[in-house]
């Protein structure tokens, strides 16, 4: 179910990848900041805001992987936005994505996957009726990847980074030469972003950073990033026998980085 993490946001986790789908509370309806990922978190996430009484002003999903594309006709037909890249991106892999969605996401629509809105051209704050939310664009982990920064909350939403289930995953196909150092780059925007007025942190999967935690989680993930460049056998936690995904799909992707280096 829908928790509040503060005042006028909430969050919902899935058992998929405990994927968090978000929800910033406006004047004119909420905003859904990657809502969900099968057929049934998207229903039940419809259902709880119909429950409280909210009605959808619009969507933004922050990277253009299927998981973070989806939607529900529920919701209604609102702008979903991304940045301008992600918005291209995602049309450009539409057909792989949806192939995706369908393989594992059941119950979800996939026609409805995908179809984002480019934000305007140097827009770094979302139009919509409600807190002002800062879009913190870089290229790690996917092309036009964005974090959202709600004002007066303490919130920042960081999409698939700074996960305590998940490493540092490089972009598979890279749109630069160094989708490492486009990750690097990426740590340091959001370490610059956290730093001021920031007391909670929403990764796309894991659980949520509060306080000091979120030191912690920035400097895992400068290490893991580290350890590749260098490669050195650094070992993190999260890819440990008794992780959460340490003997499933992780230690695959961990080797991909690997290569990618």
């Amino acid at each position: 179910m829908l928790t509040e993490i503060c005042e006028g946001v909430l969050v919902r986790q899935s058992a998929f990848c405990q994927s968090n789908a978000v929800v910033v509370v406006g004047s004119q309806g909420v905003l859904l900041v990657d809502p969900g990922v099968n057929g049934d978190d998207l229903r039940e996430l419809a259902d709880d805001l119909a429950r409280l009484g909210h009605l959808v002003a619009a969507g933004f999903s922050t990277h253009p992987h299927w998981d973070h594309m989806l939607w529900h006709e529920a919701f209604g037909e609102v702008p979903r936005y991304g940045t301008a890249r992600c918005a291209a991106t995602g049309l450009a892999r539409i057909s792989d994505a949806r192939k995706k969605a369908s393989r594992l996401a059941p119950g979800a629509d996939v026609d409805l996957c995908g179809l984002i809105t480019a934000l305007p051209a140097g827009l770094d704050q979302l139009p919509w009726e409600g807190p002002a939310v800062r879009v913190v664009e870089h290229q790690a982990h996917a092309p036009g990847h964005a974090a959202l920064k709600v004002e007066g909350t303490g919130v920042l939403i960081v999409g698939d980074m700074l996960s305590d289930v998940e490493i540092p995953l490089l972009d598979p196909q890279p749109a630069s030469d160094d989708p490492l150092g486009d990750y690097v780059q990426g740590l340091e925007l959001l370490a610059e972003s956290a730093g001021s007025g920031v007391d909670l942190v929403v990764p796309g999967h894991g659980s949520i950073a509060r306080g000091a935690d979120i030191l912690v989680r920035i400097s895992a993930d400068q290490a893991y990033v580290d350890a590749l460049r260098s490669g050195s056998d650094r070992t993190d936690p999260r890819l440990g026998p008794l992780a959460t995904y340490g003997t499933d799909w992780l230690p695959q992707e961990h080797e991909c980085n690997v290569r990618a280096v």
